[in-house]
């Protein structure tokens, strides 16, 4: 789910160039929902075509929309007839049965767009319209607001992959180096309470001291020190939910460059900031590659479920209100 302040929608070409920039890319194989009318703001769910059980998904984002009270929905489905008619019948079915009332729908493909309601061929001919979303007010609005859409869901993916090379090589040799580090601890004789306990500090100082453009040994040791769940529930406190583009921007970049038995944290940071934004798109991305790294990482698990559960992004930053005062002192709560 996506959803970002409200967009003036009055044509067939204005809803498809709106799609892109709802969803960070250009759909293929989809089935579109925007919902609007309601609470909060337009919201993006995207199904997968053909390839996933139409009836199941479409009650999913059904029930998402009407538990967030959405009043209404356009449909726009990408790809071959067989491919999305089928589909479009089935989510109309199911989202006016939760009480939202489908305004159109639309098939789009190969530069063209078909109305699934109209039968005058005067205004939809069968050979369909051609459009360009490039030249819309949508796409300009869009472009100067700073937003990006992608040429697919891969494009996006690749935003957040490790990179490789030169920079790869040298980020393998600082973490061997804050591993090195860390391991030192133990040879001191310390408890393992007091390795903990030393961790988070010297993660919450590295927290306070970074550079929006930190060295490699400094990216290190921030991978290191955030496997202490102190420093990671720091720097998750720390995410401007109301702004959280400098965050994106930090943790998809930390992300790229920590080895990967230290994507986890990183990666959920990452998700928290781009679902803060309304981009659900990136957010299930960034929970993709923090449970490849670690498939029982718990914090991915519940962001996972916050975001499959249609928690709308405005709640949750409702929710994040923890000041860094109040997290220590919760920590210093739990010693004993």
């Amino acid at each position: 789910m996506k959803t970002t302040t409200p967009l003036v929608i009055r044509s067939p070409e204005d809803a498809i160039a709106t799609v892109p920039y709802l969803l960070g890319y250009h759909p293929t194989e989809s089935l579109v929902v925007i919902a609007y009318d309601g609470p909060h703001d337009t919201c993006a769910m995207r199904i997968d075509l053909p390839r996933c059980d139409s009836r199941a998904a479409a009650e999913h984002v059904a029930a998402r929309l009407s538990q967030n009270a959405f009043r209404q929905a356009l449909l726009l489905g990408y790809g071959t007839p067989d491919e999305v008619t089928p589909a479009v019948a089935t989510a109309w079915e199911t989202l006016t049965a939760h009480r939202l009332r489908v305004a159109e729908a639309l098939r789009i493909h190969s530069g063209r767009w078909w109305s699934l309601t109209c039968v005058d061929d005067t205004c939809c001919p069968i050979l369909g319209q051609p459009y360009d979303s490039s030249t819309t007010a949508i796409a300009a609005q869009a472009t100067f607001s700073g937003h990006v859409a992608l040429p697919d869901r891969a494009a996006l993916a690749r935003t957040l992959a490790p990179l490789q090379g030169e920079p790869r090589t040298a980020m393998r040799a600082a973490t061997d180096r804050a591993e090195q580090r860390f391991l030192s601890w133990t040879r001191e004789g310390l408890t393992p309470a007091e390795i903990q306990s030393r961790l988070s500090a010297s993660g919450l100082a590295i927290l306070s001291a970074l550079t929006p453009h930190p060295a490699d040994d400094d990216v290190a040791w921030l991978g290191v020190t955030l496997t202490s769940m102190r420093v990671r529930d720091e720097a998750w406190i720390r995410i401007d939910t109301h702004d959280p583009q400098r965050d994106i921007d930090f943790w998809r970049a930390i992300l790229r460059r920590v080895e990967e038995p230290y994507a986890a944290a990183p990666a959920c940071l990452l998700a928290l900031a781009a679902y803060a934004a309304g981009d659900g798109g990136l957010a299930n991305l960034a929970l993709d590659r923090a449970q490849d790294a670690d498939p029982a990482y718990s914090l991915a698990q519940l962001l996972r479920a916050v975001i499959e559960a249609g928690i709308p992004p405005s709640d949750l930053n409702k929710a994040m209100t923890m000041t860094p005062e109040a997290l220590a002192a919760a920590y210093d709560s739990r010693k004993p």
